[in-house]
């Protein structure tokens, strides 16, 4: 079993920047593929990042492309999402996950989720 809190979440000016954390425990990360996606009020949830188990490789919804940064750190069990030039309409509960078996964009193929952490950008 695998337990993720995520932190780092806030109330951000547009333009400014976050970093947000996923610490893992109860079981290293080492060899989990691990996403963040985010869910705004009234709207499905929404694929933002991941990454695969090395590291080696990333992908990133269009919307921040440039603009987030995924990275990971095997020997602390730590993800984490740095965010900058944020914009209103990033605003959400962003939440991480791990994929025992791989690593991709559709949250069904993702077997343990956070709790979440609230970010927010004001215009």
């Amino acid at each position: 079993q695998v337990q993720l809190v995520e932190s780092g979440g806030g109330l951000v000016q547009a333009g400014g920047s976050l970093r947000l954390s996923c610490a893992a425990s109860g079981r290293t990360l080492r060899t989990y593929g691990m996403g963040w996606f985010r869910q705004a009020p009234g709207k499905e949830r929404e694929f933002v990042a991941a990454i695969n188990w090395s590291g080696g490789l990333t992908d990133y919804v269009d919307s921040v492309k440039g603009r987030f940064t995924i990275t990971r750190d095997n020997h602390k069990s730590t993800v984490y999402l740095q965010m900058n030039s944020l914009k209103p309409e990033d605003t959400a509960v962003y939440y991480c996950a791990a994929d025992r078996t791989g690593w991709g964009r559709q949250d069904v193929w993702y077997d343990y989720w956070g709790q979440g952490t609230q970010v927010t950008v004001s215009s």
